[in-house]
């Protein structure tokens, strides 16, 4: 019988690329919405590190789940010329800084927040443009975390925005390797070297044993 695993989060990017792990690991587990989570009020984020915010996560939506297994993951960009920033403050890069575009496509958060990436790196070279999606899973039951992985993907941050696929950072995250950034290769592609499906893999090879 398939392992069930809640999944503590409402983006929709996220719940595609787990929609994909599941096809991958057919038979052996199933993942589904932590039932009533858009009436659990999240809790705060306050943690300095990935790993920090994804166990607070794990932990606290767990309690909803009745001896369920719960995973969160915490993830985002780090930015070397930056000084590692957007970082854990990835989804809320523009509001922290007060950041409103004068033009934009639309109001979404991800474009704002790519449109600010964009303001911070004018005038900065290729080459200091490095940085890397970093995502940390962590695995919960009954208030307690009990597996917990991460892992990391390099990249560098084009000058302007290239793909229609993905979510967040994905058109600005280019991938020298395949000569595409995030947002122009497929959710299996995506699965297979992003930095959600490596430590999704992690996290699953210790659950699975």
């Amino acid at each position: 019988m398939p392992l069930t695993l809640y999944i503590a989060t409402t983006n929709p990017g996220k719940l595609r690329d787990f929609a994909a792990a599941a096809e991958a690991h057919a038979g052996q587990v199933e993942f589904a919405v932590l039932p009533g989570l858009e009436n659990i009020a999240a809790p705060p984020e306050n943690a300095s590190t990935f790993e920090g915010n994804a166990r607070d996560k794990s932990r606290f939506y767990s309690l909803y789940a009745a001896n369920g297994v719960v995973l969160a993951d915490d993830s985002g960009l780090e930015v070397d010329a930056l000084g590692g920033a957007p970082g854990v403050r990835s989804a809320r890069y523009a509001a922290d800084g007060g950041f409103v575009p004068e033009m934009a496509a639309s109001d979404s958060a991800d474009e704002r927040n790519n449109l600010f990436l964009l303001k911070n790196l004018h005038g900065i070279p290729t080459a200091r443009r490095t940085g890397r999606y970093r995502c940390v899973l962590a695995a919960a039951q009954s208030g307690d975390c009990i597996a917990i992985a991460e892992s990391s993907v390099e990249g560098t941050i084009l000058e302007a925005p290239r793909g229609s696929g993905g979510f967040g950072y994905d058109p600005l995250f280019y991938i020298a390797d395949l000569d595409r950034t995030m947002a122009e290769i497929s959710l299996e592609q995506k699965l297979r070297i992003s930095h959600r499906g490596q430590a999704l893999r992690r996290l699953l090879a210790k659950l699975l044993l």
